[in-house]
């Protein structure tokens, strides 16, 4: 699949990096380490997955130079994304070349396949001087295609527009999206996406392990995801007509639940699920969304049981 208009193709579902190397979050090196990440990079490969997404906030950096020693080590032709963060007093768009100079030292790499703004700024990163700052980027050979992360509607369509104007294509828009935030199909977000053929990547498709069924009131995840909106009482409690969906759908198609998950963003045109993964067997259970290919039914009881969360955050 293309991302957005530019020369980049990718596996349609690719695989998040922010755990690896995160320890006040995901408590890299406590819950999970080095060998739990090289077993989930090495089981992306085994299933044929080729797109990694990692940012240069994720672990200050680790989550980057783990993904490119890993990515060099494999000598395989694939995908890798990264980010660029607008904090406070940066030095705004004149700082973005030296902050993805960082980046490529960090992972190894002479280019990254896809550059993105992790989030928007308007002080920081006002739209049409950091758009130029990443069309350079691309002019120069140091990145091959740009996106936006956490754009609004209104924030898409001018960046796409201050991109057009050096001759580069907006790639793609990270954003959070899955059965149980389906704020994407009402505020404006996944029609603009469409209009302007940017390939929305959908992070938290399985809404941090929610969506597994692995996570419930007397079990929740460790450390401070448990804190998180989607582990609070009511919306676990919400969420449980939607688990036994999705194990009644999972269990005829003789896969996991959290590839069901997965499979109903796969159904959406021009949507590329970005699914977090610390253990091989995440990846591998993950993996089998591509060949599980969801009837209208199916897909008619999903957005009906999750109706309640299709609604403008």
């Amino acid at each position: 699949m293309r991302l957005g208009q530019s020369p980049v193709e990718v596996v349609p579902l690719g695989v998040g990096c922010w755990a690896w190397g995160d320890k006040r979050y995901w408590r890299y090196e406590r819950d999970l380490g080095p060998n739990d990440v090289v077993e989930a990079f090495s089981a992306a490969l085994d299933a044929g997955l080729d797109f990694f997404d990692t940012a240069e906030a994720y672990g200050a950096g680790k989550s980057e130079q783990l993904l490119g020693y890993l990515a060099r080590r494999s000598g395989q032709p694939l995908v890798l994304a990264t980010k660029y963060a607008p904090l406070r007093q940066r030095g705004g768009p004149p700082a973005i070349a030296k902050g993805l100079a960082a980046s490529l030292k960090r992972m190894g790499l002479p280019h990254v396949d896809l550059y993105q703004l992790h989030w928007a700024d308007r002080d920081e990163a006002p739209i049409d001087a950091t758009m130029a700052a990443f069309a350079a980027a691309v002019h120069a050979g140091h990145a091959r295609a740009v996106g936006v992360s956490n754009f609004s509607a209104s924030e898409l369509r001018a960046a796409h527009a201050a991109l057009a104007r050096h001759g580069v294509p907006l790639a793609t828009n990270q954003v959070r999206y899955s059965l149980l935030d389906r704020s994407r199909e009402v505020d404006g977000v996944l029609d603009a996406c469409r209009e302007l053929g940017v390939t929305l990547l959908a992070y938290s498709p399985l809404e941090q392990g929610l969506l597994t069924g692995k996570y419930t009131l007397d079990n929740p995840p460790p450390g401070p995801r448990a804190e998180a909106a989607q582990f609070t009482r009511d919306n676990v409690v919400a969420a449980q007509p939607v688990l036994r969906l999705l194990r009644e759908i999972a269990t005829a198609h003789r896969v996991e639940p959290a590839a069901i998950a997965l499979a109903w963003l796969l159904a959406k045109p021009n949507v590329i699920p970005l699914a977090g993964a610390t253990r091989g067997a995440q990846v591998t259970a993950n993996a089998h969304a591509l060949a599980a290919v969801l009837s209208a039914a199916e897909i008619a009881a999903l957005d009906s049981a999750t109706e309640p969360w299709r609604v403008a955050r």
